[in-house]
């Protein structure tokens, strides 16, 4: 009788020769499991993601978990939109003043006011109040 064949006696043992990685142990080069795989160059699941994930790749920056209560608007949008406010009776005109309701928001010192006005806002820039002031008017909280 000849030589027993070398595949027969490692027949049974895990990787039959080929070592303890090996692409040759009944589950082929498969990968990893779940999302293992997924970073920053991802490979084989790069079309899985960019269709049923579209958001996963990317900066995402810092999520504050409260946003403020408010929007920001400019001394130069107020004095441009001021005729909007009129008609839409945001803003009141009574005499030399102009006062202006913008409870929700919070003026910025940006841009120039000319009129003399009283702004009721929610807060303000120590500039932009400094600029209302200077023209004869007044922001209250």
């Amino acid at each position: 009788m000849g030589k027993r064949s070398k595949r027969s006696r490692l027949r049974g043992r895990g990787a039959c020769g080929y070592g303890h990685k090996s692409k040759h142990r009944g589950k082929g080069s498969k990968g990893g499991k779940g999302m293992a795989g997924t970073g920053k160059r991802a490979g084989q699941l790069r079309t899985w993601i960019l269709k049923y994930q579209p958001d996963y790749f990317g900066k995402h920056g810092f999520h504050s978990l409260r946003k403020p209560s408010y929007k920001t608007i400019s001394l130069g949008q107020i004095h441009e939109n001021m005729h909007k406010f009129l008609d839409k009776g945001i803003a009141k005109k009574s005499g030399e003043t102009i006062e202006i309701n913008l409870k929700n928001y919070k003026i910025l010192s940006n841009g120039h006011i000319k009129e003399k006005v009283i702004i009721k806002a929610k807060s303000f820039s120590k500039k932009a109040q400094e600029k209302v002031e200077k023209i004869g008017g007044k922001i209250e909280v």
